[in-house]
């Protein structure tokens, strides 16, 4: 999924995309940006300055960090390396036909140690991602709540289910979720 965050772990359902808004598994934690202001130019110019990438790469990489749960789109990612290369901050070189190898220049490194500490906050932003992910993206926790939903739907489809197995059922549910909520 390019463009933005899986959603898992992130909110309800489908997410949202890069602008916060609900979307086909696109956005960021709870409705924010994954990135605000130059925040993705330095993430993007820390990546390079690591290795020098092809703009492609670098979507990659930002996915591998988050463990699949975010990846900038090629629409904010392209327009972005073409302004750290106005600024800069990276060049282009050719490769491998029309595919541009972006690399850092001294200023771009010069930059980035003048924003180590945000640098370093925005990386840890990604491998928390990343660990909220590993933590959240349980296969078997996801086929006992597909086993869970149902049983619930084969149970409640009949019309002539009791009230009071309904809130039995109810009762169940919610002692599960608080025995969970205390592990």
């Amino acid at each position: 999924m390019r463009g933005g965050f899986r959603s898992h772990g992130f909110g309800r359902g489908r997410g949202r995309d890069d602008e916060g808004r609900d979307g086909g598994g696109r956005g960021g934690p709870r409705g924010r940006r994954m990135f605000d202001g130059g925040e993705l130019r330095l993430v993007l110019l820390k990546l390079i300055a690591d290795e020098p990438r092809h703009g492609y790469d670098v979507i990659r990489q930002v996915e591998e960090l988050t463990g699949g749960a975010y990846a900038p789109s090629p629409g904010v990612v392209y327009p972005t390396l073409t302004l750290l290369d106005d600024m800069g901050l990276i060049e282009a070189r050719q490769a491998e036909g029309s595919k541009k190898l972006f690399a850092v220049t001294d200023a771009g490194t010069a930059h980035l140690a003048e924003n180590a500490e945000q640098v370093e906050a925005l990386m840890a932003r990604l491998a928390d991602v990343g660990a909220e992910r590993a933590r959240t993206d349980s296969a078997s926790v996801r086929r006992a709540m597909g086993n869970l939903r149902e049983v619930l739907i084969h149970r409640l489809r009949h019309e002539d289910v009791p009230r009071e197995t309904l809130h039995d059922i109810v009762a169940l549910i919610d002692e599960a979720a608080q025995k969970i909520e205390r592990l």
